[in-house]
């Protein structure tokens, strides 16, 4: 049996309430591992055993996004990171997806502190949300990292209590003894965690990739990963986004020589587009515009806010005389213009989408003018990002990707580096983290590669609870843990059962039908009258049917026990049959009886 079906197949349980013993056996795994209910041999988890932690993700496990984890001993819980996950198609008139705070919601009291890894909205993106549960929350992160969710919270008007540290800082809040260590990522400052406490010890990455040549000079720290390996790891909680792509990830410095090679081939306006908080990319751009006598603007609030803080800081670097405010870029010819904006993930609307649909208040693209899209695809958005590929070439411009230039190199540790940091750190037990199920497996697969046994391997997902005791790991059930949606001003109001009607608006269309009756003699009023949008191309396809909806209500009257709820299910019941039958769809269909 190779690694990944010894992994799929194996899961950690209890065999006894005893907690001397503590074993594994054999189980299976959801293939799916999609919510709660994909673990129906899970139940609620029982009371801690004394003297153990117990590790629940809220976030994360089986999503690139909204990272969550929270770790709880002697009643007093530690959360690391807070995170967002944003919306794929069919979550319509989403805006954002928080995880799930029902776990925590009445102990928030009990949370020392919240330990931030970096600045990246999947794992910040959150703590907006959390902090009007509890404003007072001790925020712990790095400089840049905690100046971010500093700016995020000022348009919240919450004033956070933050704690700043710095790589090879320890800290200590309740039982949680915190050393934080360097890790290199798309982001200046990201760290992983040590986290020691009487159970056992706990290192959680954050996101990581092992790149000797960044940009910064600041590398993954593998000499302390070495020394919390020889002093014991019995719980690895790992990165698992690039957990399937083989080999190494390339060097931060090898975008700089393409965007060289770019600029020079442009003779037209540029635009870059990128993460808000992508320093390094920008740093290049910056760079690159100062060699070919351009100058930069910065296009899209959160990118000119993060830059703003990154510049103040001293971590971004601004040639002099190389930025320039937008509204005045329009005024330099446009083979001296180079615009940096967000939109790099296809979201709808970032600059770089309004721009590519003509929607963009300021910025015009021309014909034989040059995008570069500075990123990795996001499982879930290739279709998003495509359409925007598209327009823009609809348009005329010249289009740089990922996929026919070296425009961008990934933040996360590929298969070779993970392998590398398991035969360094030789944890007693892994958890993958930060990865959809099939990353999940594949990085637990690696970690069996390596010599850990697959009984070690908690495969999990959100919501399953992780308990750690003497150093050894089990499976001890799962929490209900579901999405959060934000929808506007609403949090959490909006539910799967609003989310289906969306799609099925949005997909097959609206029907509405009016009748006026009179219950007590049994006679129909006025209509009944149908309206529709999104159907049929001619409204005059109902007319078909209009006879036997009217027959259908006229006998529910006739029988004289009829009420307008009755009277409504009979139109739709009537009406849904012919629409299915007829044109193939499945609208969505509302009546209304009005009783006179």
């Amino acid at each position: 049996m190779d690694g990944l079906q010894e992994v799929a197949g194996t899961c950690c349980i209890p065999i006894a309430p005893d907690r001397s013993e503590w074993r594994t056996c054999p189980g299976s795994h959801s293939s799916r591992l999609r919510g709660v209910t994909n673990f129906p041999t899970l139940k609620a988890p029982g009371p801690i055993p004394d003297g153990a932690m117990r590790i629940v993700p809220l976030g994360g496990l089986g999503e690139v996004g909204r990272n969550m984890t929270v770790f709880e001993i002697d009643g007093q819980l530690l959360i690391v990171d807070c995170g967002v996950l944003f919306p794929e198609e069919d979550q319509p008139g989403v805006d954002l997806i928080l995880p799930d705070f029902s776990y925590i919601e009445d102990r928030l009291d009990d949370v020392v502190a919240l330990v931030l890894t970096h600045g990246h909205e999947d794992h910040i993106g959150g703590v907006p949300y959390l902090l009007r549960l509890r404003n007072d929350i001790p925020l712990v992160g790095s400089e840049l990292t905690l100046a971010f969710v500093e700016a995020k919270l000022k348009e919240h008007r919450i004033r956070p209590v933050l704690r700043v540290v710095e790589e090879h800082e320890a800290v200590s809040y309740g039982p949680f003894d915190l050393e934080f260590v360097a890790v290199n990522h798309s982001i200046p400052d990201a760290m992983a965690a040590m986290i020691r406490t009487d159970a056992g010890n706990v290192l959680i990455t954050g996101d990581f990739k092992i790149d000797s040549l960044p940009i910064d000079g600041r590398i993954t720290d593998l000499r302390s990963f070495a020394r919390f390996g020889d002093e014991g790891v019995d719980l690895f909680c790992v990165d698992s986004t690039n957990a399937e792509v083989p080999g190494m990830i390339g060097h931060e410095n090898q975008i700089g020589p393409v965007l060289d090679n770019v600029f020079a081939e442009s003779d037209q306006q540029i635009i870059v587009a990128s993460f808000s908080s992508h320093v390094h990319r920008v740093q290049q751009v910056l760079d690159t515009a100062a060699l070919h006598g351009r100058r930069v603007a910065l296009v899209g609030r959160s990118m000119v806010r993060n830059m703003g803080i990154a510049a103040e800081r001293g971590y971004l670097r601004v040639p002099d005389g190389v930025l320039i405010d937008a509204k005045d870029i329009s005024s330099l010819p446009p083979d001296e213009r180079v615009l940096m904006a967000t939109g790099s993930q296809g979201e709808p609307m970032a600059a770089l989408s309004r721009m590519a649909h003509g929607e963009h208040r300021s910025i015009v693209l021309e014909p034989g003018d040059t995008v570069i899209f500075a990123s990795s695809l996001i499982p879930g958005n290739e279709n998003s990002v495509n359409r925007v590929i598209n327009q823009l070439m609809r348009l005329g411009a010249r289009v740089v990707h990922q996929g026919n230039a070296k425009v961008h190199v990934s933040g996360h540790a590929s298969s070779e580096e993970l392998l590398h940091v398991y035969n360094i750190v030789g944890p007693r037990s892994v958890m993958p983290i930060h990865g959809e199920v099939r990353h999940l497996v594949a990085n637990g697969a690696l970690a069996v590669k390596t010599g850990i046994s697959p009984g070690n391997i908690m495969l999990a997902e959100d919501g399953v609870v992780v308990d750690l005791l003497d150093g050894r790991s089990r499976i001890a059930g799962a929490v209900p843990c579901g999405y959060v949606y934000v929808d506007g001003s609403s949090v959490g109001e909006i539910d799967e059962t609003e989310l289906k009607d969306r799609r099925i608006l949005a997909e097959e269309g609206f029907v509405a039908v009016y009748a006026v009756v009179e219950t007590k003699t049994g006679t129909i009023l006025a209509g009944p009258d149908i309206q529709a949008r999104g159907v049929a191309e001619d409204t005059a396809v109902f007319d078909e049917i209009l006879p036997d909806v009217t027959t259908a209500l006229q006998e529910a009257l006739d029988k004289g026990n009829a009420d307008a709820h009755s009277l409504q299910q009979t139109m739709r019941r009537t009406l849904g049959r012919w629409i299915g039958r007829r044109l193939r769809r499945r609208p969505m269909i509302v009546p209304v009886v009005i009783e006179a």
